[in-house]
Parts: C-alpha cells; sequence; structure tokens
C-alpha cells in the first residue's frame, strides 16, 4: 500500500490569511491520504495491529458500515498468523439499529460477528455490544454505560464520516457531552444501505454519545469516496457547530484521518502542501 500524504497541520500564526477553521485544534491532528479504499483499509489496519502492540488490553470502540468492512476483514486476516496480537483485546460496538435482532441481515450486531468478532473468537466477557430488540432502551443505555464506566475509557475509538456530518448515531444537533443513548434518526441515516433488507421497520437508534467519543484516547476517522468528499471539505475547513457533529472532534487531540484520493477531491492544494513526517510527501489531487 502506498500513502500519498501524512500531514500534521501547521498552526495558524497572526499574520495567517482569515479562514473559517479551528486552528487551535487541527495542529494536533494527524491527515493520512491514501490511493484508494484498499490501501487505506491497509494503512488503518497497520496502525490498529501498531497499537494493540503498544497495549495489548487496548479497548477499540466499532463503527460498522463499508467505510470500515475492509479494514476489519484485514484484521480478522491478521489474526490467522498473529492470534496472540488480539489475545487482550477488548471491543465495544458505537451504535445499533434499535427494533433490529442480532441476527437480522440489517444489524450492526451481525455484520460485527460476521467480519471481525466471530473470526477473532472474541467472547462475551471481553465484548459489550447494544441489544437492538430491546424493550427497555433506558435501561440498555444504563447497561452499556455501566460498562464503559467499568472497562473504558476508550483507548482507539474507530469511526466513518456520515453524510450529514453524524458519528455513529450521534445525528445533527446531539449534545457534545451526551453519553449512550436512544437517538431518533434523521432521514439521512434512515436512507443508510445497511437497512436494504431489514427484517423491521427502524426509526431510532441507539450509540455512544459524542461526550464518549471524545473521552477517547485516539481516535481513527476513515474517509473513502467521492460522495463524502463535501463533507470532508467541511470537516477540514468549516467551524465547529452541533449541526455538523463530526465537527466536534476538532475538541479532541489525537485525531488521524485516513482518507483516499476521491474523498480528498475538494481539499485545496495548500492544504497538503509542505507537510512534514510523511514517508513519501503528495500533491493535493
Amino acid at each position: 500500500m502506498k500513502s500519498r500524504s501524512l500531514v500534521r497541520m501547521p498552526p495558524a500564526t497572526s499574520n495567517s490569511p482569515q479562514r473559517s477553521e479551528p486552528a487551535a485544534a487541527r495542529p494536533r491532528w494527524e491527515w493520512q491520504r491514501l490511493d484508494d479504499p484498499a490501501a487505506l483499509a491497509g494503512a488503518v489496519a497497520d496502525r490498529v495491529a501498531a497499537e494493540l502492540r503498544a497495549k495489548p488490553g487496548l479497548l477499540l470502540c466499532l463503527a460498522t458500515g463499508a467505510s470500515t468492512l475492509r479494514t476489519y476483514e484485514l484484521l480478522a486476516a491478521r489474526a490467522l498468523q498473529e492470534a496472540a496480537l488480539f489475545a487482550r483485546a477488548r471491543w465495544i460496538k458505537l451504535d445499533e439499529w434499535l427494533g433490529l435482532a442480532a441476527d437480522d441481515p440489517a444489524s450492526c450486531e451481525l455484520f460485527l460477528q460476521r467480519v471481525l468478532l466471530g473470526p477473532l473468537s472474541v467472547p462475551p466477557s471481553r465484548y459489550c455490544g447494544w441489544a437492538g430488540r430491546t424493550t427497555d432502551a433506558t435501561a440498555e443505555c444504563r447497561r452499556v454505560a455501566a460498562w464503559l464506566d467499568r472497562e473504558g475509557p476508550v483507548d482507539l475509538q474507530i469511526l466513518g464520516l456520515g453524510a450529514n456530518g453524524h458519528l455513529g448515531f450521534n445525528e445533527p444537533g446531539a449534545a457534545a457531552d451526551a453519553g449512550p443513548h436512544l437517538a431518533q434518526l434523521t432521514a439521512t441515516s434512515l436512507s443508510h444501505t445497511m437497512l436494504t433488507g431489514a427484517r423491521d421497520p427502524v426509526s431510532r437508534g441507539l450509540t455512544l454519545g459524542l461526550g464518549d467519543i471524545l473521552r477517547s484516547r485516539r481516535i481513527f476517522l476513515l474517509v473513502s469516496g467521492a460522495h463524502k468528499a463535501a463533507q470532508l471539505r467541511r470537516l477540514a475547513l468549516g467551524e465547529e457547530s452541533p449541526d455538523f457533529p463530526a465537527s466536534l472532534l476538532h475538541r479532541h487531540p489525537a485525531v488521524t484521518v485516513f482518507c483516499d484520493v476521491a474523498a480528498a477531491a475538494q481539499l485545496p492544494a495548500e492544504f497538503f502542501a509542505g507537510s512534514s513526517g510523511s514517508e513519501n510527501p503528495g500533491r493535493a489531487p
């Protein structure tokens, strides 16, 4: 795999041109631009493996969906040669569609069990998922919050960038300090391809809150494809706003953004210029 660019944004100075960006936060972020989704997945899998070697009992929080699929497949394949790497890791699921059974083809649980947790033979003692078919969402949120209080905070949070800027099921307007909660989903979220073939109707979701995400020690944000380019530009250059939940990541000091060339297409040329720390400095697409 070939990394096109790894960028740590330089701090703004008083002589810098005025731009609508959270300059105080961005210098502490790391940006990696990869050639394509396959290279992106490989880079993320390598970094996750490195984190696990540094801390074998790592607590990872897992987002689901197309952005993370290949990364999880690569981690599962790695276990065939390096099973000990995952022997002490702990896992928590970021979110789940309320009303879907664990074996529903659209559930986040089935996704994770099929591509990662099952192949790794993760026992219940090292995993916290959401019960999508719960009849008491409040109690379920309390259960997950108690598990996270006991085992957390999350060491490594893996995220995708939602089409409307959501993180997990933290939709526009979500409180920055929210913990595990029941979310009313927007039309954008309900149009997600994961729901194709769902056996039951969905209107709400169970999710860790933005507060939980922001308390994570490190965050990997995976952004792939031309359809995410506008949202990535908004995240990179826009102001922090509760109407764009991903922008609240600017409050976090240890975010790594992994994007492919297509997703980075709307970032200005100077965004990648003059970077340091890159194995293979790249030019803007």
